[in-house]
This record gives C-alpha cells, structure tokens and sequence, in this order.
C-alpha cells in the first residue's frame, strides 16, 4: 500500500505558512504522497492553493485532492484551468480526486442548487477533458493540451451511479475517510462497474483516516473531528480516528485487506511535529511482525 500524508490545510487556525515546509518535510520523510480535503464555508485554505504551495517547495511527491468539490463552482473551464496550471507547475504530479460536495452550505454560499447534480457533474467533467485535451480555443487559438492521460483523475461518490461513473470516467475511486464496511463494498462495486465497462486493468483505490500522534493525541483529534463535522457524525468517525502506532498498524492491515491501493493519513493537528511522529511511527509498523486483524 501506497501511504501518504494530508496538509493542515483543513485545520482551524494552522498557521498557512507552515504548508510549505510541511510538503518539503513530507517529501523527505518518503510519503507517496501529499493530500488535501475541500469544504468552502470553513477555517480551510482552498485545495488548490494549498497544492501550489506544496508543489513549490517539493519535486517528487504526488500532490492529491481527496476530494476537490466540483458541484457548487460553476464555471467548469475555469476550474479546468486552475488545475491545469497547477499540474503543469508540479511537472505532472497531480492527480484529481473529485466529489459534487455535500455541505448544502457551501452550495447554497454559491448560489448553486443542490439538485440536478450527477447531470451537471458530467458535463462539468465533460467540459474540464476539453479544456485539457487542447479543444476549448480562442481569439489566440487554443489552451494548450496536457499529455495523454493527464491529470490523474479519480472520482467520489457513494451510490450506485458514484460507483459506475468513477469506473467509467475516471481512474478509480476515492473513499470516504471512516468506515471499514462502506470501503469494502465499494471497492466491491467499483471492480465490479469496471468490469463492466471493459476497462482494462483495474481501479485505483484512495481511502483516508483521520490521525494525531503523541501526547494528548486522542483528545485533540476528536475535537478536530467533532468541529469540523459536527456531533451527528461524529460517533461514525470517531472509532477510526488514529491515535496509537498500534492502531494504525492494525488500520493499515484492515484496509488493505479490504482492497484499497493508497492510504492518506489526513493530520486532525497542524504541528509540523506530527510528520516525524507519523513517519517513526510507520516506520515501526514496517518493521514489526504482521499482525492479526482483528474486528
């Protein structure tokens, strides 16, 4: 398994300027890769932003959005754009994790209706290929193409129409960041619409968990959780919430075995101090004898 590592980007009253050398320390420390979460009315910096920072200060590492909202910005060329510029500025590190949203605030921030949306979703999606195969042109003749295949683009979404337009449009699929069952089931129907549509090969899989190591961990990351999705969800999130090296050892069995290909260890805290506490802690688990998982 591929194991990356998430900004604080989504992590109220993190100092912004520590973006840069949290992606250059990661880098070093050998994540696979950099990944970031998306809300619009929040304490957050925008995902693409925060990536371009990354980008700037690393070389090698993938730069991921789990997942970029796509449903309530309302220009599809645009946001085409915005990501084009940021993949050309990571020399082709980028790959697109995207979702429609569900924070019916953040929709209704936007003017954007919560209706409609698988419909207008593809046809976003259809007008963003455009703009990257080089067809959306101008006075000044076309935005120039990206390679073959770039972006890399992976796609959300939890019902069966989710699972059937990641496999038909996209790489594969990005989970959610809690429940073992709903990753086991989807990875489930997402081979399964994969097969179906002929594709060859097979899906690529991202699912996240939430993580806080060292003193005080279990505490700080259930306050992060609870902020930053409420007291109704938070007794689903709570139990995956990572905050022992034996933990996490054991979470990364579990999700393997349950067929996800990359992990991205999303930090509830934005102490620079959690990456060297993550890598260590990785780094142990790599070395320790398999474990048996467990329910």
């Amino acid at each position: 398994m591929r194991i990356g590592i998430g900004l604080p980007a989504a992590v109220p009253d993190t100092d912004a300027t520590v973006i840069g050398r949290w992606a250059a320390e990661s880098e070093e420390r050998g994540f696979a890769s950099l990944g970031v979460i998306d809300r619009l009315v929040y304490d957050n910096l925008d995902p693409l932003v925060a990536l371009a920072a990354a980008a700037a200060r690393t070389e090698r590492i993938e730069l991921l959005t789990t997942v970029l909202n796509a449903g309530y910005r309302g220009n599809p060329v645009l946001l085409a754009k915005q990501i084009d510029s940021l993949e050309r500025l990571c020399a082709g590190r980028l790959t697109v994790g995207l979702g429609m949203g569900g924070w019916p605030e953040d929709y209704a921030a936007s003017g954007a209706p919560m209706t409609g949306r698988g419909a207008a979703f593809e046809a976003a999606l259809a007008a963003m290929r455009a703009v990257w195969r080089g067809e959306t042109i101008g006075a000044s003749g076309p935005v120039p193409a990206l390679p073959q295949g770039r972006p890399g683009l992976l796609l959300a979404g939890l019902v069966p129409a989710g699972f059937a337009r990641a496999a038909r449009l996209s790489d594969g699929w990005v989970a959610p960041s809690f429940g073992l069952q709903t990753l086991e089931q989807g990875v489930e129907a997402v081979h399964r619409e994969w097969t179906r549509a002929a594709r060859p090969g097979r899906p690529r899989v991202i699912v996240e968990r939430y993580f806080c190591l060292g003193p005080g961990a279990a505490r700080t990351a259930e306050a992060y959780a609870a902020h930053y999705y409420g007291p109704d969800y938070l007794p689903h999130i709570q139990p995956d919430l990572l905050t022992d090296p034996d933990r996490l050892r054991l979470e990364i069995d579990r999700l393997t075995e349950a067929g996800a290909d990359d992990l991205v260890l999303l930090p509830c805290s934005g102490d620079p101090r959690q990456i060297g506490l993550l890598a260590d802690a990785l780094d142990q688990a790599s070395r320790a004898p398999a474990m048996e998982a467990t329910a």
